[in-house]
């Protein structure tokens, strides 16, 4: 099967800027766990059950219908939507919405392992 990559350019800036936020908070969440157990207290409680409550992945209408109003709330929407609007020309928020939300989850990001260094915060003894 072909691959066809509509914007090309869109989709580096959507995959370099995705993958950078992803990582600085990994970097940020690797910093606050204490343990095993909170390192995976977030991916496995809070990141993961955000990918589920998808209209596509439901097969409830009713459920899908409820849960679907969720799904402005969940980052991971942003940060995938303008990667498939890149391939594809479709997504489900703009790319306007998703190219800025994007970009906020990732100051968001910077500041905080920003703070991190300034102030030391598990990071001296």
């Amino acid at each position: 099967m072909p691959i066809q990559i509509l914007h090309p350019v869109w989709m580096i800036a959507f995959l370099v800027l995705t993958a950078t936020t992803f990582s600085l908070f990994g970097f940020i969440i690797g910093i606050w766990a204490t343990g095993f157990e909170h390192l995976q207290f977030i991916p496995m409680l809070i990141v993961t059950p955000l990918t589920f409550p998808r209209r596509r992945v439901l097969l409830d209408r009713d459920v899908a219908w409820r849960l679907g109003h969720l799904q402005p709330l969940q980052p991971v929407v942003y940060l995938i939507s303008g990667f498939r609007w890149s391939f594809y020309e479709t997504s489900d928020v703009s790319v306007g919405m998703s190219l800025t939300m994007t970009l906020g989850f990732f100051a968001a990001c910077l500041a905080i392992v920003g703070w991190i260094f300034k102030t030391g915060y598990r990071l001296k003894n």
